[in-house]
């Protein structure tokens, strides 16, 4: 696994794991490495001069998909004493460029020999992921003053070349350069490391880099500042928060990737490092937050999923007709088949959330065009929720395992094994219905009634949507309701049985509009209550329960974009103050995080530590993570899109004081929204 010192470049799908020197040695297991497009093109990159290995001194991460490593030969102490100063700085984009830069601080001339050892596994990122052995056919050669490595199996051909703009010595495993500085002189040279992914291309292209007559200067620089600039501008008292909004602008820029099929377009991927990838259920969660800042994300989001909406029942990759994709790769056991990721449909929510986004898309942006050119998609989707997804028969989602090989055992956005449980931790059967997926199919209709009405101009259509939405709230409210506890169950099992366990899932009930007035301000309580909130947010699994662990994956930890759509269901229903609360935890947690909010954190309660922490394994930056605190300041402020007008209603913790949210677009243009922290934070 990649650790906490390792360094992250990355641009779309395209990223780069090394250590802190900028070295790659990475093992089968371990996500370093240079990657793209689901699969490994360098596992070793090293560097030595005179057949050493440097030392590091600092690391200058410069932008997303740029970094400096400073470094020095190391002289086997504690002391530095170094007569040369090393700088590599590294640009990724469609494979990476690097520029290698020696200064010579010494009185005397220095004879250096430079040498960048290459190599690659081209390990596919499930094979990573599992260790898994390869079938296929490596090779090397030397080829005009480079390098090239490449794999082979059948049709299927991957290849790395490395070259360099000084003449070197080449053999099957790297670069050998020899130079003369002189007394305060400097030598340079840039590598570049070029990628083919296709199987009918050699590796020819170039990275995204313009080519200066002294350096390689990256073209992403000027994109985002572009980039930047077009979002709303946060005016707020305090520097933290400014600096989280920034930092998730950027991140969200870097983790933007253009499918094959988008015309161009992006859309956003799932996390660094084992989701730079298409995903349905990410995609539409970081779409749905990031909607007031860059709704041009949400319209790519909806074309590109559309595109591979299922068409017929295949039990390998669990696709059905109008099922949303769970994920789509790329890598070699995809192609071969060893995995259903080609795509994947393996979700039970992105589905109905697809037409939660359609509908949210439309209320903000007014563009029916994109809803008329969907409408087939949406009803599709809407149709598979009553037919396919009725496992039980008793007109409630569900899932249950089709693929028993490879395929998730939950289908819900808690998708690790033991996520799903009663209180006293038993595991329920092979069919689940949980909660928050009628809380969304139940959305889905009221939104797909209102497009059929207002768009698609099919009253009947809208009136049957409008009805089953209507049955299906009244039915979920009797039987997920526990009288007892005054919770909801976070699922019905097999047999039609309640699971007991308190769980954060029912923050996504009051998001989704099917909580029965009446029952709002227990679930609120249970919410803001000690067993679930510790004070930076709200916890997956309830304290007290059997399996709760506050560093367990799904069983404890604290989800900022789970905890997004609680404050934005607490705001729905009325509940300012809480839904303050919530926001000022995660927000207060980001600042420990230098404003890059991970997957997740531990679940520990505020009043144990001074700080939020640290999960040992959290994806970062991570898409809908990123995305949370533009929720955030959504709820906060109050913004609704009503007819072409957009209504502000702020409440906001006491912490944040004065704060203005400017240039905000949608169908009235731009609008700005302030508002000024009331709320007692947590």
């Amino acid at each position: 696994m990649a650790d906490a010192t390792d360094v992250k470049v990355l641009d779309g799908n395209t990223f780069m794991v090394t250590d802190s020197r900028g070295d790659i040695e990475a093992s089968a297991a371990e996500a370093r490495g240079l990657f793209a497009f689901d699969t490994r093109f360098l596992s070793r990159w090293v560097l030595t001069v005179d057949g050493q290995r440097l030392r590091p001194l600092s690391v200058d991460r410069q932008q997303y998909f740029q970094t400096r490593f400073f470094l020095v030969p190391d002289t086997g102490s504690v002391y530095v004493d170094a007569k040369l100063m090393v700088i590599r700085e590294r640009a990724v984009g469609d494979g990476f460029r690097e520029e290698l830069t020696i200064l010579n601080h010494a009185h005397d001339a220095v004879e250096l020999t430079v040498r960048v050892e290459a190599d690659s596994d081209f390990a596919d990122l499930f094979e990573v992921k599992d260790a898994v052995a390869k079938k296929g056919d490596y090779f090397r050669r030397v080829e005009r003053g480079g390098l090239v490595l490449g794999y082979t199996r059948e049709t299927y051909s991957r290849e790395t070349k490395v070259s360099a703009s000084e003449p070197a010595r080449v053999d099957e495993a790297g670069l050998t350069f020899t130079t003369r500085i002189e007394p305060a002189g400097q030598w340079s040279l840039d590598l570049e490391v070029v990628i083919s992914w296709r199987r009918d291309e050699k590796a020819s292209g170039r990275p995204k880099y313009e080519r200066c007559r002294t350096r390689a200067r990256p073209d992403m620089e000027r994109s985002l500042e572009e980039w930047i600039n077009a979002a709303p501008r946060l005016e707020c008292d305090g520097d933290p928060l400014r600096a989280t909004y920034r930092r998730s602008l950027v991140d969200l820029a870097a983790l933007r990737f253009w499918p094959p099929a988008t015309r161009g377009r992006s859309m956003p991927a799932a996390g660094l490092p084992w989701f730079m990838a298409m995903f349905g259920r990410d995609s539409i969660f970081t779409s749905l937050q990031t909607l007031p800042f860059v709704p041009e994300l949400a319209a790519t989001t909806l074309r590109a999923l559309a595109m591979q909406q299922g068409t017929k029942v295949d039990d390998f990759r669990e696709e059905d007709p109008g099922r949303i994709l769970h994920e789509l790769r790329y890598g070699e056991t995809v192609v071969f088949g060893e995995r259903p990721h080609s795509p994947y449909y393996g979700t039970a929510d992105a589905t109905p959330l697809y037409v939660v986004l359609l509908d949210e898309y439309e209320r903000w942006t007014g563009d029916t065009k994109l809803v008329r050119d969907l409408e087939q998609h949406a009803r599709a989707a809407l149709n598979w929720i009553d037919g396919y997804a009725d496992l039980m028969g008793n007109g409630y989602l569900a899932w249950r395992r089709r693929n028993e090989a490879t395929g998730l055992v939950n289908q819900c956005w808690k998708d690790s094994w033991d996520s799903i449980s009663y209180s006293d931790g038993r595991l329920p059967g092979p069919t689940r219905a949980t909660c928050e997926l009628q809380g969304y199919a139940y959305d889905a209709k009221v939104r797909g009634a209102r497009l059929a009405r207002l768009v698609w101009k099919d009253p009947a259509y809208s009136d049957l949507l409008d009805k089953q939405a209507a049955e299906l709230k009244r039915r979920f409210n009797r039987d997920y309701w526990i009288k007892d506890g005054e919770y909801y169950a976070v699922a019905l099992d097999s047999d039609g049985s309640r699971i007991d366990s308190l769980t954060s899932n029912i923050g996504h009930l009051l998001w989704s509009g099917i909580v029965d007035k009446s029952k709002a301000a227990a679930v609120a309580g249970h919410l803001l209550g000690p067993r679930l909130f510790t004070g930076w947010g709200v916890r997956t699994l309830a304290e007290g329960e059997l399996r709760f662990n506050p560093i367990g994956y799904h069983t404890g930890t604290v989800w900022p974009f789970d905890n997004s759509f609680i404050a934005w269901g607490l705001r729905r229903y009325g509940f300012r103050a809480e839904a303050a609360r919530v926001a000022g935890g995660i927000l207060d947690a980001a600042v420990f995080f230098d404003g890059q909010l991970p997957e997740a954190f531990g679940g520990y309660p505020r009043s144990l530590t001074n700080f939020p922490i640290e999960y040992p394994t959290a994806c970062s930056p991570q898409a809908w993570s990123t995305g949370a605190p533009m929720l955030l300041l959504r709820t906060m402020l109050g913004l609704e899109p009503i007819g072409e007008h957009l209504i502000v209603d702020p409440a906001l913790p006491d912490s944040i004081g004065h704060l203005a949210l400017l240039n905000i677009p949608g169908r009235w243009g731009t609008i700005d929204a302030f508002g000024r922290g009331q709320v007692a934070s947590a």
